[in-house]
């Protein structure tokens, strides 16, 4: 069991789970986060928010959560790269950590494991 973690540009969070939803992953958790890369354009840059130029430290990211037995893995991580990248790429389009679940547990069953999921 594998838990992949997606962190991706809000506005790309509809087509990233309908195309995760075409190659048979329909449960996931989303979670509205806040951060940065590394690269400059990702910190240092001024915008405009409510009418006044800002330097903001954290932009908004959408997270995605699957957990998924190892044979969804790659078909997971296929569908999020193909519906979460802007054109051919941009700065800030995410990243995406696959972690090893030592455990899963259906509360209302009492199920574990890859049943569980």
């Amino acid at each position: 069991m594998q838990l992949v973690t997606a962190i991706i540009q809000p506005d790309k969070l509809d087509e990233v789970r309908e195309e995760l939803v075409v190659a048979g992953i329909t449960r996931i958790t989303t979670s509205r986060v806040t951060g940065h890369g590394q690269h400059q354009d990702q910190h240092d840059s001024e915008r405009l928010y409510r009418g006044q130029k800002v330097m903001p430290n954290l932009l908004p990211k959408v997270r995605i959560d699957i957990a998924c037995n190892d044979e969804f893995v790659d078909v997971a991580i296929e569908a999020i790269l193909r519906s979460a990248k802007h054109g051919d790429g941009r700065i800030g389009d995410g990243k995406i950590f696959v972690t090893e679940l030592k455990r899963c547990i259906r509360i209302r069953t009492d199920e574990s494991g890859s049943q569980a999921i």
